[in-house]
C-alpha cells in the first residue's frame, strides 16, 4: 500500500558528523546536496557512473567516496547498509523513484530530489552564517518558492552574523556569572545586539565588543552615534544591505520629503520618525536644527539614522552633517546610496555615458537662488563630448535649457526629463533643449525629476517586453 503521508522536514539541526550518506547521481543536482551535506561534516557516498568537475576534484582529494557503478538494485542493497540518509539525486524521476523504493523498504530515510510523493524527508532551502542556520521549507510544495524566499532573507542578514554568534558563544559563561538573574541576562544580550556592540563583534573587533558590553552589564549608559544613510532614488529594492541593517537598528529615523512611503515601511517599526521636510523652498526644520537634531540625540545615547534620499554625499549636504558631528565629538558612519543620476539613468534605460558622444559626466544641481537666480558652469556644462546631469531642476527647467543654448549648444541638443525615478510610477520625457520645458509643463512633470542632457538621450534603450 503506498504511504500518502507528507513527507518530514530534514532537521537542519540534526548533526551529521561522520554520518554516512548516500547520493545517487554524479550532476549538478547531487553537487548542490553533497555540497550541503559536506557542510553539516557527513561522509557522503556517491554512486554514479560519471561525475561532474565539482564532484571529481571532491572524489579525487578523497572529500567523497566515488562508487563508480550504476545505481542498480544489486549496487544499492550493497551501499546502503549502514548508511543513514539517502538522497536520490538523478535527472531522471524513474530512477530516483527505483532508488527511493529501496530505501524504504530497507527503512533508510530518502529524499528524491523535487519529488515529494515517493520521499519520506525534505531539506529546506537553508541559509548559513557560521554557527548560525536558517531553514525555509514549503513543504515539498513549491521548492523553487522556497529557494527565492531563502534569497529574501539572506539579503536581509548582515555579514558577519557568524562572527557575533562566535562572540556571543564565548562571552556567555561571562555574562552567565555577572548577570545571574535569568531576565537581567536577556535585557543585556538584547541592549548588545540592539547596539553598536553586535557591530563589533560583525567586523570581528573583539575587544571594543567586549568594551561595550561590560559597559552595559555595569549600567554604563553607551554612547549614541549618528548613521548617514542614503536610500538611493526611490526603488526600495536598491537600498544596500548596509543601508537596510541599519534602517532595522535605529532608535530614531530623521527623514525629508524625497523619501517613498515603501522605503520608510523597512525602518524598524518602533523607531522614532521625525519628519524634517525639504520640500522645494520649505524647510519644516532648517539645516542648522537638523544638525543640531542630530547631536542631541545622539548625546541621550540613541542610535540616530539620517535617512536620504539617494547618496548622503551627493547634493544631500551630508558633509555639513558630520562637520556638526565632528565637533561635537559624536560617533558616525556614512553609509553610501545608488545617486539619482545612475539610477533614474539606469531605469530610464538612458547611459550616461557612451564611447561614440560622451566621455565625461557632471552632475550639477538646478536649485535656484532666494532671488530665481542660477549660478552655475555654463561655460562648462555647453560643451559636447560629455552629459551633464541636473538635480533639482524642475522648475528652472526652461531657464536652464535656455542659458545652454545661450552658451552654445544647439536648440536641437538632446535632452530628457525622469520624474519619479526608479519607482513603478516612473516618467521618462526625451526631446531637445528647445522641446523639453514645454513637454514637461504639458505633461505636469514635477519633483522629485531629473534632467540629463546630451547626445546619450539618442542611445536610450527600452527592454523589449
Amino acid at each position: 500500500m503506498t504511504d500518502t503521508s507528507e513527507p518530514a522536514w530534514f532537521p537542519i539541526a540534526l548533526r551529521l558528523d561522520d554520518v554516512r550518506v548516500l547520493v545517487v547521481g554524479g550532476g549538478m543536482i547531487a553537487a548542490n546536496k553533497v555540497r550541503l551535506l559536506l557542510a553539516h561534516r557527513a561522509k557522503v557516498d556517491v554512486i554514479a557512473t560519471r561525475l561532474d568537475e565539482e564532484m571529481r576534484r571532491w572524489g579525487e582529494d578523497g572529500t567523497i567516496t566515488h562508487i563508480a557503478t550504476t545505481a542498480d538494485e544489486g549496487a544499492l542493497r550493497a551501499a546502503l547498509p549502514g548508511c543513514r540518509l539517502v538522497y536520490a539525486a538523478t535527472d531522471d524521476r524513474e530512477t530516483n523513484r527505483a532508488v527511493a523504493a529501496i530505501a524504504r523498504e530497507m527503512n533508510i530515510p530518502v529524499c528524491a530530489v523535487d519529488d515529494p510523493q515517493p520521499s519520506t524527508f525534505i531539506t529546506p532551502a537553508q541559509i548559513h552564517r557560521g554557527l548560525v542556520r536558517i531553514a525555509i521549507s514549503t513543504g515539498g510544495a513549491a521548492p523553487v518558492l522556497a529557494r527565492r524566499l531563502r534569497e529574501q532573507v539572506e539579503s536581509s542578514i548582515p555579514e558577519g552574523t557568524g562572527e557575533l554568534a562566535i562572540f556571543m558563544q564565548q562571552q556567555r559563561e561571562y555574562v552567565g556569572q555577572a548577570c545571574p538573574d535569568i531576565s537581567r541576562r536577556r535585557r543585556v544580550w538584547e541592549t548588545f545586539l540592539d547596539g553598536a556592540g553586535a557591530q563589533a563583534a560583525r567586523q570581528n573587533e573583539t575587544a571594543r565588543a567586549r568594551a561595550i558590553l561590560d559597559d552595559i552589564i555595569a549600567g554604563t549608559t553607551t554612547r549614541g552615534e549618528v548613521w548617514l544613510v542614503g536610500a538611493g532614488p526611490g526603488d526600495p529594492d536598491l537600498l544596500t544591505l548596509r543601508a537596510l541593517h541599519m534602517m532595522q537598528n535605529a532608535d530614531s529615523v530623521l527623514y525629508d520629503q524625497l523619501l517613498s512611503p515603501a522605503l520608510l515601511d523597512r525602518v524598524r517599526r518602533d523607531a522614532e520618525l521625525v519628519f524634517v521636510g525639504k520640500r522645494r523652498n520649505r524647510h519644516t526644520m532648517p539645516q542648522e536644527e537638523i544638525n543640531a537634531e542630530l547631536v542631541r540625540r545622539a548625546q541621550a545615547g540613541q542610535r540616530v539614522l539620517r535617512l536620504k534620499g539617494g547618496d548622503p554625499f551627493v547634493f544631500g549636504r551630508g558633509g555639513e552633517e558630520i562637520e556638526a558631528l565632528l565637533e561635537s565629538a559624536i560617533p558616525f558612519q556614512v553609509v553610501p546610496g545608488i545617486t539619482a543620476a545612475n539610477g533614474c539613468a539606469a531605469y530610464a534605460g538612458i547611459p550616461l555615458t557612451h564611447r561614440d558622444c560622451a566621455q565625461a559626466c557632471m552632475f550639477v544641481t538646478g536649485h535656484a537662488r532666494a532671488d530665481g537666480t542660477l549660478h552655475l558652469p555654463w561655460d562648462s556644462m555647453a560643451r559636447p563630448g560629455q552629459t551633464v546631469v541636473i538635480y533639482m531642476g524642475v522648475s528652472a527647467l526652461p531657464a536652464l535649457c535656455a542659458r545652454l543654448e545661450e552658451h552654445g549648444l544647439p536648440a536641437d541638443w538632446p535632452a530628457a526629463i525622469v520624474e519619479r525615478g526608479t519607482r513603478a510610477d516612473q516618467r521618462v520625457l526625451t526631446g531637445t533643449l528647445a522641446s523639453l520645458p514645454r513637454q514637461a509643463a504639458s505633461a505636469g512633470v514635477g519633483s522629485p525629476a531629473l534632467i540629463i542632457v546630451g547626445e546619450v538621450v539618442r542611445h536610450r534603450v527600452i527592454s523589449p517586453a
